[in-house]
């Protein structure tokens, strides 16, 4: 059994409740699919977490932002960006190795005939294969002559399964668990720090062979809006967070 994780965006209230849910299950080995940054008010607390105990991290959009500048952002997402680097000064010889990590993190990673990936397989850190999209238009032939199996990504907030018959369904349909059956399937494993389906505690998921568990975690949310207005992060944040969406 192995964890995925994805799109924590600096919330540390968050990720520590997730990790406490993983350490429960007695899980090692847990893959991140990238966004560790963005949004949130704890952004160098949460790469020191996930460098310490993620097995593998992959590069997200915001943390490719992180190196490159935000394109195509939100005024907030553009925001927080640009606060993000204030609280990780290159001169501090402490932060100097978190900026190292973001830098050599990776687009994706294969696990036997699995993929993971923060986006999608055609473009890793920017596509988003979202459930109200076209399913059968030539975007999605692409992302299944992508990978083998299973497909595991986030970027979207929504937990979801999409199947080659160009179905999808959302985690809350399938009780939050699925077992493979399909020939092959890509599995959205939702938001640690900033969850979008109206529901605002934490969503990760379990893997076991062909059998995926979305988890759902509550934590201290009031602890991470109180931070977003101590720093002074747009309200708009710390509602969103509330309300799940």
């Amino acid at each position: 059994m192995y964890a995925v994780i994805s799109d924590l965006h600096a919330n540390l209230p968050a990720l520590t409740a997730v990790f406490e849910d993983i350490d429960r299950h007695g899980v090692e080995e847990v893959i991140c699919l990238g966004d560790i940054v963005g949004y949130g008010p704890f952004p160098a607390e949460c790469l020191r977490l996930v460098r310490e105990r993620a097995t593998v991290t992959l590069l997200g959009n915001h943390d490719e932002a992180l190196l490159s500048g935000p394109l195509s952002f939100s005024k907030y997402a553009h925001q927080v960006i640009e606060w993000t680097k204030t609280q990780l000064p290159r001169e501090d010889p402490e932060v100097e190795p978190l900026w190292e990590f973001v830098a050599d993190l990776p687009l994706v990673h294969e696990r036997g005939r699995d993929l993971f990936v923060h986006g999608s397989p055609s473009e890793p850190t920017q596509e988003y294969l979202l459930p109200t999209d076209d399913l059968g238009s030539e975007k999605y032939d692409d992302v299944f002559a992508g990978f083998q199996r299973l497909c595991f990504v986030g970027h979207t907030h929504q937990p979801c399964v999409i199947t080659p018959d160009r179905r999808v369904r959302m985690a809350k349909e399938l009780g939050n668990e699925y077992r493979l059956d399909a020939e092959q399937a890509v599995i959205n494993v939702g938001s640690v720090g900033q969850p979008r389906d109206l529901d605002p505690r934490s969503c990760y998921v379990l893997v076991e062979d062909d059998h995926v568990q979305w988890r759902r975690v509550a934590y201290d949310i009031d602890a991470t809006v109180a931070r977003l207005a101590e720093v002074g992060l747009p309200e708009q944040l710390a509602r969103r967070l509330l309300s799940g969406k």
